[in-house]
């Protein structure tokens, strides 16, 4: 493999994750405004189905991530990854910032879900295109026996994409009233996307093409059909199949369930009050985030199977006891009312026509220092410090989880795949991995407790996901760690 200097690897790598960071970004903006996104697009009447029908949009930007990988991943191997990625940053940005414009449900009708179902779409193929391209770049610059460590910057990108949104959102909330934010502050954020886009292409215009990929290039040994040779060729094929089912798969459920879904429990299931649960993910992820590195480096010596498969099993005995204990820090039934501090508040509000509203709020005290507010039928439990700092512990370790089966997944899967087919190759298991499998368990796990009446049968999907994919990858994966690329 051509080497590259320690200077020009660390520029590839920040120009590289400050633009796959910002379409992180952009795409769980969506996610970490989920309840007030339903709100605000679609129909009033039924709110429970309302949040469901949010959480099958923001799904829908998953399961279109494949088609994604395939139509970007063709492009990579044929033009190049540096040009292709560009398109993806402009495709998400644009899209984001366009959701940020659409008018309400009560001013548009159903044109407002139907917009948000489009513009989802469209950032659904570009991060399709976006991991695999940045992934491989990376990898292609990076020397043969710290390529784990070098991808793993790229890992934290999603994470810290993630961090980044709830803290966008958290600061201008901070600055704004309640009602406020909720009337049109939280478009904000989806605004904001323009100008970091801008400054992301500007970073990434600059860069050089992939030394790998030039020189296949000079020597006339890019693909002519990538997309045949990687799904057409049997040999290949398998190695598809393995990398789905024996690795990203698992990946995939176990990174929504530490984010995500935990962020939903939080907020729809303990009721948590909207900055505080916000909080509670932000400094988990926080602490969590360093152990992208450690992992990623990790796998360079001890290879990247033990890791991953290690972490989806832990992940998946740990799952019912860490939200069992979610569920009894946030459980009124098990507190001790104050009710001599009981009272009730009463303010003015102006709704989305500028009209003042009275709202009525009835605030109860618990001797554990909690404290529930309940107002037009919403409920929303503040915890004590110490209450919260648990919370924080328990989605902590979730995190660690997630940065095991992540860290080494880059380095992984561009290890398995021929350069002339490897955008195309490593991106679509990755992709369904992710995007199906991991995307549609907020929907998935929100279908099951509603039907079962049970607020911890969300817990069965990624708990079997995640010990299948244990299994498949146990018997199947060989660890080609640190291979000549």
């Amino acid at each position: 493999m051509q080497q590259t200097g320690t200077k020009t690897i660390w520029q590839v790598i920040m120009a590289s994750s400050a633009g796959t960071l910002i379409e992180w970004y952009d795409f769980y903006i969506f996610g970490s405004l989920s309840a007030i996104i339903s709100e605000k697009f679609f129909p009033p009447s039924n709110p429970e189905l309302a949040y469901i029908a949010t959480l099958a949009t923001f799904a829908v930007g998953f399961i279109v991530r494949p088609f994604g990988a395939i139509v970007f991943g063709r492009l990579g191997d044929l033009v190049g990854r540096k040009y292709t990625f560009l398109l993806t940053l402009l495709i998400m940005g644009g899209s984001t910032f366009a959701i940020g414009l659409i008018p309400s449900y009560h001013t548009i009708g159903v044109l407002a879900p139907m917009l948000v179902l489009i513009l989802r779409l469209l950032q659904g193929l570009a991060l399709g295109g976006e991991y695999g391209g940045a992934a491989t770049y990376v990898a292609e610059h990076s020397p043969n026996d710290r390529r784990g460590y070098y991808t793993s910057f790229i890992q934290t990108t999603a994470t810290l994409g993630l961090f980044v949104s709830l803290a966008v959102i958290l600061i201008t909330r901070s600055v704004m009233t309640p009602a406020d934010f909720n009337n049109y502050g939280w478009r904000i954020p989806f605004l904001l996307s323009i100008l970091l886009v801008m400054m992301s292409y500007y970073i990434r215009i600059r860069l050089q093409e992939s030394p790998l990929f030039v020189q296949m290039k000079k020597e006339g040994k890019t693909s002519t059909n990538p997309i045949k040779e990687s799904f057409g060729n049997k040999e290949n094929l398998k190695l598809v199949l393995i990398a789905l089912f024996g690795a990203a798969m698992g990946q995939g459920v176990v990174w929504y369930t530490g984010q995500f879904y935990a962020l939903s429990f939080l907020q729809k299931t303990m009721n948590i009050e909207f900055v505080q649960s916000n909080v509670i993910i932000a400094l988990a992820l926080l602490l969590g985030t360093p152990l992208f590195i450690y992992f990623g480096s990790l796998s360079d010596r001890i290879g990247r199977k033990k890791i991953m498969l290690a972490g989806m099993l832990i992940a998946a005995l740990a799952y019912y006891p860490i939200y069992k204990a979610m569920d009894t820090i946030g459980d009124i039934k098990q507190k001790t009312e104050l009710t001599e501090l009981y009272k009730i508040e009463s303010n003015q509000a102006k709704d989305e026509n500028g009209r003042f509203v009275q709202h009525t709020t009835k605030v109860h005290t618990y001797a554990d220092g909690s404290i529930l507010r309940q107002s037009e039928g919403k409920s929303e439990l503040t915890v004590s410090n110490t209450r919260m700092a648990m919370l924080v512990f328990l989605i902590f370790v979730q995190v660690v989880f997630v940065t095991m089966v992540y860290a080494p997944i880059a380095a992984f899967l561009v290890e398995m795949f021929p350069t002339r087919i490897r955008y195309t190759s490593m991106s679509l298991p990755y992709h369904i991995g992710n995007g199906v499998f991991g995307g549609l368990l907020p929907t998935i796990s929100t279908i099951l407790v509603t039907k079962t009446g049970n607020h911890l049968a969300g817990l069965i999907y990624p708990i079997a996901v995640a010990v299948i994919c244990f299994l498949i990858g146990l018997v199947y994966i060989r660890d080609n760690k640190n291979v000549e690329m």
